[in-house]
């Protein structure tokens, strides 16, 4: 028996930027409602409504970060656990030379 009323999740999807700006651009147009853009082209509302704040602040419109200052946040925490994760190794392989001198 199905689950009633339950949906299956939606699979995540990534787009690309000249797909965002070209839904952000038919958003400000106003020809349409936000939700009208979104379900013609079978995205969620909140999806597109994100789209729109972060269009925002990229053109200083809006407070926060940047998609620049987001990807290198992004690109600066890989890095910080890659380095943390190459300490915690050296620290590893030092106590274990440490104990084979004794």
């Amino acid at each position: 028996m199905e689950s009633m009323g339950k949906k299956k999740p939606r699979p995540r999807r990534s787009f690309t930027p000249e797909f965002k700006a070209e839904i952000v651009e038919l958003c400000r147009r106003g020809d349409r409602s936000v939700g009208q853009v979104a379900k013609d082209f079978d995205l969620t509302e909140t999806a597109v409504r994100d789209w729109i704040k972060q269009a925002e602040v990229d053109a200083g419109q809006r407070d926060g970060l940047t998609s620049d200052e987001r990807e290198e946040l992004a690109r600066l925490r890989r890095e910080n656990r890659r380095l943390r994760e190459d300490v915690d190794i050296l620290k590893r392989a030092t106590a274990f030379f440490a104990k084979e001198t004794r």
